[in-house]
């Protein structure tokens, strides 16, 4: 049986609409934190990713897909209302939307006012004050949140020493008969996943499960039998582990999240530009892939789950990273920057029936173990390098490389679901309810699917030319003890909610630096911010910077001073200030 075209999709589910809710498509919402794509379906030959690669086989992967704020709660409380941070107010981990700027419809909520059974199982919002210490129930959820009981272990010393002692380290591979609670949450997360699917298959209301993945999240934490695929004689140092030239110090992260670590503190690495040691630096990038893998599996059992209950005939299932993760580049370790790897993430959508061809049950997702699949691991046979605008119905998967934003997922989602649309958002949103900052990228996977145009037609769809990140700074220069939000996976802070100062002694944020990226650029400007009437002062700069891919694909080199480049430079400030709304997509189908 054929792949079915995205125009009879759209028509059936029209149709299923009508019939009632009974007849919806489910919604599988998929998010991983701290995943950079650096994934086998991504081209990566080094990670042993068999579920996710099956996935993205039969989805629309998105190959240029970004975050717009490389930190969890600020990009997740964008992707979840479909606005960005300035509108949002959220730049840290206890800043609650509701709160600080607008009582804003989610997704989750949408769908739960049009009818759907909603769930939250582990990190979808951040939990604690940035989500009003609910995860946003009774707003987005039909029931409470469910976190792991093992949770609460994060941040105590379950990491064992050869010398049996316990630390609270960043590399932490464990022994799951002896951790406490004889499990991790993602995989106790995993088994209510699971059992929530089964019993969905039970009755026909539709569902939407946001189902959140804690690692690879600081610490490493995961069964120490994942190593075993990475051995550290395979494990290489970034290609560019050094502080690139001309990089303002305001661009660059001093990676206090990760000092925090007991086996890090025994280091004494100076403050700020110390290095970690070379041979510890492999030691976390083999810890970093081992825990990737470790929740590869966890989402294989989620999908066989969907698959063997009979609902994966009528479930849109998608998949993204909260934000990228460093791993040594340009000297840095975990997110907290503008820089391409912080802030690009793996983005993909499985509609059924048009992504892949139909399947009987249990034959879709079935659950591969990455320990029998390694060696059968041939990234090539995912077409890494295919057009967006190229069709490809085959089991490589579809993709595209348009650029797109976190932001878009919420009209998408709702669009393929057959839900109201979200309008964009006037410029002043704030008692706006529903609206959107992004854009649906329908367009693409309709232009993608339907196999009936010819590639002429395919050539003349066109997209953003450029989408937007933004980052905060309390300083020009990094600060022991000023913290921009460079936190502990799910720490709560001692302050009021709402709040974007610290009892502990944060300072504010002053700056703001605002990137876009291009075909072929990345320009970023650090400029005064007002936290009081949260609004930039762009003509207060405090540094620029400027990357060209044709040249410089890693951004190793910032050009925004050389005087060959002040032309372009210009263009491209210009370009920025304009922002988002001058870049929304124009497709000519």
């Amino acid at each position: 049986m054929a792949v079915l075209p995205f125009a009879l999709f759209a028509t059936l589910l029209a149709a299923s609409s009508a019939l009632g809710a009974s007849s919806r498509p489910n919604v599988l919402f998929l998010v991983v934190d701290d995943l950079r794509p650096k994934l086998g379906c991504y081209g990566e030959t080094n990670m042993v990713t068999p579920n996710i690669d099956q996935l993205a086989a039969k989805s629309i992967r998105f190959d240029r897909a970004y975050v717009q704020q490389a930190v969890c709660s600020p990009s997740r409380t964008s992707f979840l209302t479909g606005r960005r941070p300035d509108t949002t107010r959220v730049f840290d981990l206890v800043s609650y939307f509701r709160k600080v700027a607008g009582n804003y419809t989610t997704l989750p909520q949408h769908f739960k006012e049009n009818g759907y059974i909603t769930q939250s199982v582990g990190k979808i919002f951040h939990p604690g004050s940035a989500s009003g210490k609910t995860d946003d129930y009774p707003y987005s959820w039909t029931f409470p949140a469910y976190h792991a009981p093992t949770k609460k272990f994060t941040g105590k010393k379950i990491c064992p020493e050869p010398d049996g002692k316990l630390t609270h380290s960043a590399v932490c591979p464990v022994d799951l008969k002896t951790v406490p609670g004889g499990s991790l949450p993602d995989i106790q997360n995993t088994d209510f996943t699971i059992e929530f699917l089964k019993n969905r298959s039970m009755d026909h209301e539709p569902f939407f499960v946001g189902m959140g993945y804690h690692r690879p999240h600081l610490p490493f934490a995961y069964p120490k039998k994942y190593l075993d695929l990475y051995p550290l004689s395979n494990i290489h140092l970034a290609p560019n582990p050094y502080y690139p030239p001309w990089l303002p110090e305001v661009a660059w992260t001093a990676f206090k999240e990760l000092r925090k670590y007991d086996d890090i503190k025994a280091m004494n690495i100076s403050y700020p530009f110390g290095e970690i040691p070379l041979p510890y630096q492999l030691k976390l990038r083999q810890s970093y892939s081992a825990a990737t893998t470790y929740t590869d599996a966890q989402v294989g059992r989620v999908l066989d789950a969907l698959d063997k209950f009979g609902l994966a005939d009528n479930t849109i299932i998608t998949f993204l990273g909260d934000h990228g993760w460093q791993l040594g580049e340009h000297a840095e370790w975990t997110k907290h920057t503008n820089f391409d790897i912080a802030v690009r993430i793996p983005m993909m959508i499985h509609l059924p029936g048009v992504t892949a061809k139909p399947a009987t049950q249990g034959k879709m997702f079935p659950f591969r173990d990455a320990f029998k699949h390694s060696l059968e691991f041939q990234p090539e046979a995912y077409g890494t390098n295919q057009s967006f605008s190229r069709p490809n119905l085959s089991e490589k998967g579809l993709s595209s490389d348009a650029l797109v934003e976190a932001v878009d997922f919420y009209a998408t989602i709702a669009e393929l679901a057959g839900l109201d649309v979200p309008s964009t958002c006037p410029n002043n949103s704030f008692h706006v309810k529903f609206c959107t900052e992004g854009a649906s990228l329908v367009p693409i996977i309709k232009n993608l699917t339907m196999t009936s145009q010819d590639d002429d037609v395919r050539k003349r769809m066109t997209w953003k030319p450029a989408v937007f990140s933004q980052y905060p700074r309390p300083s020009v220069h990094p600060r022991l003890f000023t913290d921009d939000v460079e936190e502990e996976e799910d720490e709560e802070e001692e302050e009021g909610e709402g709040s974007q100062t610290s009892s502990r002694g944060r300072t504010p944020i002053r700056i703001m630096g605002y990137t876009m990226r291009t075909e072929e650029h990345r320009y970023t400007e650090w400029i005064a911010y007002d936290l009081k009437t949260y609004t930039p002062t762009w003509s207060k700069v405090y540094a620029r910077e400027l990357y060209i891919y044709s040249s410089d694909p890693d951004e190793d080199v910032n050009v925004a001073k050389v005087p060959a480049f002040q032309d372009l430079a210009t263009s491209l400030s210009q370009q920025l200030r304009a922002g988002w709304r001058k870049a929304l997509p124009y497709p000519t189908l």
